[in-house]
């Protein structure tokens, strides 16, 4: 879906920043073309120095999503989900960190979890990157919890785990 995305503005690298950041940060397009993140308004000028591109780069990007049905579906219905992962050293959690080999293999998140749930483990959120927005997927598991060893030693045993780090 990513490369079909960006396909369309295959000519223009500026439009392609533009669509990354807006899939990355969940940052949707409305009716009248604003850029926005729940009903807070982003603007132009904002984004495009972000990106270092010249303001009319996103408007040309966000009348573009709109004339396309397709991105207008995708963009006008895009949302963001806040992440303790920045806030883990001030609120004392720990992120668990999983690379795998193999991102788009199913059961992944049901594994880890299930690892972490026969260890008492409390799990206060998950969250993945997506195998079509990076070359190299991350699994995050955020807890309040202490990791044992044998817990970190059982997950870097699965076979699609290349590495594990907290």
């Amino acid at each position: 879906m990513f490369d079909e995305i960006l396909e369309k503005f295959e000519g223009s690298p500026s439009q392609q920043a533009v669509i990354r950041l807006f899939l990355e940060r969940g940052f949707s397009v409305n009716e009248e073309g604003r850029v926005v993140s729940g009903g807070i308004e982003i603007p132009y000028t904002g984004i495009a120095r972000e990106l270092d591109v010249d303001r009319r780069v996103v408007d040309s990007t966000t009348d573009a999503i709109l004339d396309d049905p397709e991105l207008k579906r995708i963009f006008t219905n895009i949302s963001s989900i806040p992440s303790l992962m920045d806030l883990a050293p001030v609120l004392d959690l720990t992120v668990l960190t999983i690379e795998v080999a193999a991102a788009d293999e199913a059961g992944i998140v049901a594994e880890v979890t299930g690892i972490l749930a026969d260890h008492d483990v409390p799990i206060r959120q998950v969250l993945s990157d997506d195998p079509e927005f990076t070359d190299d997927p991350k699994l995050y598991v955020i807890t309040d919890a202490e990791l044992p060893g044998e817990l970190l030693v059982e997950i870097r045993e699965l076979g699609y785990v290349r590495r594990v780090g907290f």
